[in-house]
Parts: structure tokens; sequence; C-alpha cells
């Protein structure tokens, strides 16, 4: 069953001060730019570009909201077996989105992370990426992460061949291999624990996307196509996480 659209007195507790708890970690699986683009007759790019549009309002309704991190899979590993072309305006809507989004960042104290293997980008993105990484690493706000080239499938592997070659080199006791140690060498070690995990578009799956971090995290699959999500839909969401009950596995 779909929350959406939550009815107004659920809106409220996302707005409200004092409100239900509040996710300090949401990350978004942003889908439904294609289907977005075929039912207005127009072609996949103008779907992508509409979807950055939904990402700069999304980012800043977070930041407005008090979300600490907000994780966004924008180019899975998967994503390679688009067509050329289409994976050539991906490439080019990203270097557009650093371009003109940096200063935005840099001067509303927003920390810039990635995951994921992006250095098999073009040198020339690769580079834009890193130099908007230490523009704002020295800020002090909330965590805008992009997961781009990301698998969480390899993510994992390659953790454990990691722990794997230490415990080779006697660096590492196996014994010693826990959950804490594990996540400890993620990528998203340093972040807060993942609370809320959104997927647009209708579509009911993970796709590869932060499967270890989701072991407890509340999931919400809701109809919205991604280039219509914007801060009224995020505030929906959380909305209906605080309504939710998190046992963790207890009572």
């Amino acid at each position: 069953m779909r929350p959406f659209a939550a009815p107004a007195a659920e809106r409220a507790i996302a707005t409200e001060p004092g409100g239900g708890p509040l996710p300090r970690h949401v990350a978004i699986i942003m889908d439904g730019n294609g289907r977005w683009a075929k039912k207005r007759h127009f072609p996949r790019i103008a779907g992508h570009r509409q979807g950055i549009e939904a990402v700069r309002r999304v980012a800043r309704a977070a930041r407005s909201l008090g979300i600490e991190a907000l994780t966004l899979y924008a180019f899975s590993s998967e994503n390679w077996r688009r067509p050329e072309e289409e994976v050539s305006d991906l490439m080019g809507l990203l270097r557009l989105f650093i371009r003109s989004d940096l200063e935005e960042l840099v001067r509303d104290n927003v920390r810039l992370r990635i995951i994921g293997d992006y250095r098999r980008f073009s040198p020339d993105l690769v580079e834009l990426i890193d130099n908007a990484v230490a523009r704002t690493s020295v800020n002090t706000g909330p965590i805008l992460v992009i997961a781009l080239n990301y698998g969480a499938q390899a993510e994992i592997a390659a953790v454990a061949r990691r722990l794997a070659e230490q415990a080779r080199d006697g660096q590492l006791d196996p014994a010693t291999i826990d959950e804490a140690m594990f996540e400890g060498a993620l990528e998203t070690r340093d972040l807060p624990p993942l609370d809320l995990l959104i997927r647009t578009s209708g579509e009911v799956r993970l796709s590869n996307f932060l499967l270890w971090q989701a072991a407890y995290a509340e999931l919400l699959f809701v109809d919205t196509l991604w280039p219509d999500f914007d801060g009224d839909t995020l505030a929906q969401a959380i909305a209906a996480f605080g309504q939710r009950q998190r046992r963790f596995g207890g009572l």
C-alpha cells in the first residue's frame, strides 16, 4: 500500500517543530526520468534535464528540513549498458550540475561526497568532481552524497576482498571481523546510519543500491516520477517515516 498522497495531518508532522522523528540520513533511487519524457513525447534527455531540476529542489528542501545526509543514486554501475548517446548526455548533465551548483553548495555550507568508482569517467569529469569535493570538504553543514558508477554488491565484495587480504598478510585476525568492522570499511562509513530509503516511479526494488546500509532502513516506494518529486513530496515521505515503528528486531 503506497503512502501518497499523505493526508494533511501527516504532512504537518514533517513540517511542524516537535512533530515526528526526523531521519538523519535519507537516500533516494531517482527513477522515472525516461517515463516522464515519454508521457510528454519528449526525448529521454528532456527527462534527465528535469531530473536535475528535481535534484536541486530536493537537495534544498532536505537542507531546510534539517536532514543531515542526503544520498542520491545518480549513475549505477549497470547504467553503462544504456545507449552510448544517453550515457554521454548523462555525463554532460553531471558536468553542468557541478559547474552551475558548486558555488551554492559552498555558500550553503554543504559537504559534497561521492561514492562509487567515478574514476572510470573521463579525466576532465574526474577532475571536475575532485575539485568540487575538495572545495566543499571544509564545510561543516549537511552532506550531499552522489552515487556515481556505484553498485552495492561491488562495494561489499571490495570490502570482503580488502579484509581477506589484511588477514592473509597477518594484519588482522579473521575471528575479529564482525559487522562493525565490515561497516567501518564501507564507503559510507562516516555517514549517519541510513534511516529512510525512497524509490520513485512505482518500481519496488533496490537495484543494487546501499544493500548493506539498508538492512534496517525504512523503505518507501512511491509512484511519483523523479522529475515531479519536490520539497512537498519529500516532506510527505518524512511524515510517513515519522509514523513508522522502528524496532530493529526487538519488541
